[in-house]
């Protein structure tokens, strides 16, 4: 992906829409001089902005020839303290998108260039002020939408996976440059990198390689949310538990079995956590045909989540059917946590229900109806989340293409193992070990092409 930086940007950095303010960002070596040219006081005379310190703020007006078109704070940074490493300018101005349409007009037909998805991060990483890693991670951050995404995202930003990476990189980098100097002197058999030394090393790496690769299970449903499939016979209540837990009607409640004949989903944010809640078609045998393809995406959804809810209607469903059914369940469970919740205690005795569920110790009592155990619900959801996952201060991988590297990595590193125990030369070795620096390298952007980084700064939006 080709940048200039011979060329100014700008773009807007707030959303789209009508607010009580907007933000106009500029980037290039002209950008201060591009802003300073339409920048003036309430009478037009002109302000200066090419002699005032960096991290300064201003007050005035941005006017083409005799027309003001608004009152703005012009936020000044002079390259290289500043995001994108240029010297930066950020318009506040009012929300108007008419307002915003003309500034952004304006310093276009004074030189700067509407910025491309992703530019100003992307100018940030090539001038050295973010890793790949770092940056890819500003993108989550804008779409993290819970306190623990947040937390991974914040961690990632400031460099934490970037300098375990890094780290693991230069480790290997000593010791290939050791393997490529023995074949600068292959006639004169000589060894220069130990080799249990490096065996030893390799192992290491490869066990934090490994760590990480595993951390990605719990950084993907940290970023995309925890799926929790609600699953139970028709009319055991699973689409009111739904709408009570989204607090709206997103499903249709009705008496009638079978109701339910797809999958619903939508997404809850509890203490801070994401969950995916997905309602599924009531498990029973059935000959109608529509209905059938509901119940087999109830199974494909209890294996893809990670807890699954069992509804009870205590009303029908007696200990011992439950015991069966539960049997019946467990080949279909793969990962996820199995959770049993009796639904409909407010249509029968609360101790004769405990009385009748008593060899289910951890079943959790509930009526979706009438709105009773629902906090105590969604706070076992909370505490079976922190009881699965490692603590967010850890290092956790969120990123597919991190962990596509970090496997490529873990397979260049089995090679070299492979290789040490095999007794190969050291041109092999060191061609497997400069496999396993390339795909650490990519993480982090030491290695990449124009492809990957156009890849990657296309997602973001334009002004970031």
């Amino acid at each position: 992906m080709q940048s200039s930086h011979s060329d100014t940007i700008v773009a807007l950095a707030t959303p789209q829409g009508i607010g009580a303010i907007g933000v106009i960002r500029l980037s290039g070596e002209k950008a201060i001089s591009i802003c300073e040219s339409v920048f003036a006081t309430k009478n037009l005379k002109k302000k200066n902005l090419e002699n005032k310190a960096s991290h300064t703020i201003h007050f005035g007006v941005i006017h083409d020839k005799e027309v003001i078109i608004d009152e703005v704070l012009v936020s000044l940074f002079k390259g290289p303290h500043s995001y994108t490493g240029e010297n930066t300018v950020e318009i506040s101005c009012h929300g108007s998108k008419f307002i915003q349409q003309q500034l952004i007009q304006l310093f276009i037909k004074l030189g700067a260039r509407m910025a491309n998805q992703g530019e100003f991060t992307l100018r940030a990483f090539l001038n050295g002020k973010l890793d790949l890693s770092q940056a890819e991670a500003v993108a989550d951050l804008i779409s993290s939408n819970s306190a623990s995404s947040h937390q991974v995202a914040m961690q990632q930003m400031r460099g934490g996976f970037s300098d375990k990476i890094k780290l693991l990189r230069q480790n290997l980098i000593d010791f290939a440059s050791l393997i490529e100097l023995e074949l600068d002197f292959s006639e004169e058999d000589v060894e220069f990198a130990d080799r249990t030394d490096l065996k030893n090393l390799v192992n290491s790496i490869q066990r934090i390689v490994q760590r990480l690769i595993d951390s990605f299970e719990v950084g993907n449903v940290i970023k995309n949310g925890i799926p929790v499939a609600i699953v139970g016979k028709p009319n055991a209540g699973k689409s009111t538990l739904l709408n009570v837990l989204l607090e709206e009607d997103r499903a249709i409640v009705s008496e009638i079995p079978g109701t339910t004949r797809d999958v619903i989903e939508d997404e809850l944010n509890i203490d801070g956590v994401l969950f995916r809640i997905i309602d599924t078609a009531g498990i029973r045998e059935t000959s109608d045909v529509i209905e059938s393809i509901g119940v087999g995406k109830t199974y494909e959804q209890i294996k893809l989540s990670a807890i699954a809810i069992y509804l009870v209607d205590v009303l029908k469903l007696s200990a011992t059917e439950l015991k069966k059914t539960v049997d019946e369940l467990k080949p279909h469970l793969n990962k996820s946590q199995l959770v049993l919740v009796a639904n409909k205690i407010d249509k029968e005795s609360i101790d004769y229900i405990k009385q009748s569920f008593s060899e289910f110790p951890e079943m959790l009592y509930i009526s979706a109806k009438e709105r009773i155990g629902i906090d105590e619900l969604k706070k076992h959801l909370v505490k079976l989340f922190d009881n699965q996952t490692v603590n967010i201060t850890e290092t956790i991988v969120t990123n597919v293409r991190h962990v596509e590297a970090l496997r490529h990595t873990n397979d260049a590193l089995l090679k070299v193992l492979e290789g040490l125990n095999s007794n190969v030369s050291g041109d092999f070795l060191a061609m497997d070990i400069r496999q396993a620096l390339h795909y650490l390298g990519t993480i982090t952007g030491e290695i990449s092409s124009d492809d990957l980084l156009t890849n990657i700064f296309s997602r973001f939006c334009i002004g970031k």
